[in-house]
C-alpha cells in the first residue's frame, strides 16, 4: 500500500455533494431533537447559557443543537432528560442517536470520510494550521463564510450541507474519555477577519473556549518567529483507535492520510519542534485575549 493511498483511496477529485441534503434522514431527526429540547427549556423557563451549565456543556452547543446543525450526543440526552423534566421523551431518542452517528461518515465527501472517521475514532489528535482555522475550532458563522465563497460556487443546500456536516464534527470535545488534544496556529490564523468583524469576534472567542479546555492545549506561532521546520504547510497528527499514529495533508481538497512510518516520523518530529518554539498554551490564550480586547 502507497503511503499516499492508505486504508480506502482517498480520491482527489473536485468536493461535490454525495447525495441531497438530507437523504438519510439524520437532518430531520437532529432538527427535531433540537426543536424539542428548546422547547421543553423555554417550558423550564431556562436561558440557552443556564440549560448549558447545567448540563456542563458551552452554550454555543446549546444553540447549535436547538438548530439542528450539531448532534445532541446520548449522554447529553439522557442529562437534558432529567434536567429538563422530559419524562423519558429525550431518552427514547437515544438508540435512534446512536445509529445516526454510526452513519456520520458518509455525510462527508468521499475525498475526506477516511479522515473524518480516524478523527472521529482518534484517541489524540495534534494539528498545526498555518492559514486556515482547523474545522474542530470554526463557529457556524464562519464556516459558514468559508463555504460561501468557495469557487466554483455552491449552491445553498451544499453550503447549508457542509456547515453542518463540518459543526458534526466538533461532538469529539464531548467525548468522554476524551481524547488528547492539541493545537499549534499561526497568529496570521488569528488576524483574518473572515465573514466580518463581529464573526471574526466571535470566532476568537470560541478559539479562546476550547483553548481553555483542560483536555485541550493550544498555542500560538507568533509571526515574530523568523523560521521553524513546519514552512511547507498544515498537517494533522492523530493516533486512530486500535493503530498506529497516522500524518493527514490536504490542499485544494487533494488529500492524503499518511500511514508510512517513516513518513509519519518526519511529520511527529516537526510537530514536536514548533510546539517548543511558538508561545505556550497560557501565553497563547492571553495573546487571544488582547486581540480581543479584553486583556
Amino acid at each position: 500500500m502507497r503511503a499516499d493511498q492508505p486504508m480506502n483511496d482517498l480520491s482527489d477529485r473536485e468536493e461535490r455533494p454525495e447525495r441531497p441534503v438530507e437523504a438519510d434522514g439524520t437532518a430531520h431527526l437532529f432538527r427535531a431533537l433540537g426543536k424539542q429540547i428548546k422547547a421543553l427549556r423555554e417550558a423550564a423557563d431556562l436561558h440557552q447559557k443556564e440549560l448549558a451549565a447545567l448540563l456542563h456543556v458551552g452554550e454555543d452547543l446549546i444553540g447549535a443543537i436547538e438548530r439542528g446543525v450539531r448532534t445532541p450526543q446520548p449522554d447529553l440526552l439522557e442529562r437534558a432528560d432529567v434536567v429538563l423534566g422530559a419524562r423519558g421523551v429525550l431518552r427514547a431518542a437515544v438508540p435512534e442517536v446512536r445509529e445516526a452517528l454510526k452513519r456520520a461518515r458518509t455525510r462527508h465527501p468521499d475525498w475526506f470520510r477516511d479522515y473524518a472517521q480516524a478523527e472521529a475514532e482518534a484517541l489524540a489528535l495534534h494539528v498545526y494550521s498555518v492559514q486556515a482555522v482547523h474545522g474542530l475550532l470554526q463557529t457556524e458563522a464562519h464556516a459558514r463564510s468559508v463555504f460561501s465563497h468557495r469557487r466554483p460556487v455552491l449552491d445553498e443546500a451544499t453550503v447549508e450541507k457542509r456547515v453542518a456536516d463540518r459543526l458534526s464534527r466538533q461532538v469529539i470535545f464531548d467525548k468522554w474519555p476524551a481524547p488528547t488534544f492539541s493545537f499549534v496556529l499561526e497568529e496570521a490564523i488569528l488576524n483574518r477577519p473572515i465573514g466580518g468583524p463581529d464573526v471574526h469576534r466571535e470566532q476568537l472567542r470560541r478559539i479562546l473556549r476550547i483553548g481553555s479546555l483542560r483536555t485541550v492545549h493550544l498555542q500560538v506561532m507568533p509571526t515574530s518567529r523568523t523560521e521553524h521546520p513546519a514552512m511547507e504547510g498544515s498537517f494533522n497528527l492523530l493516533h486512530p483507535k486500535g493503530r498506529q499514529q497516522v500524518a493527514y495533508t490536504e490542499t485544494y481538497n487533494h488529500a492524503r492520510l499518511i500511514t508510512d512510518p517513516e513518513e509519519v516520523r518526519i511529520y511527529a518530529e516537526r510537530y514536536g519542534i514548533i510546539r517548543a518554539q511558538a508561545l505556550s498554551p497560557d501565553e497563547s490564550l492571553a495573546l487571544i485575549e488582547k486581540k480581543l480586547g479584553e486583556r
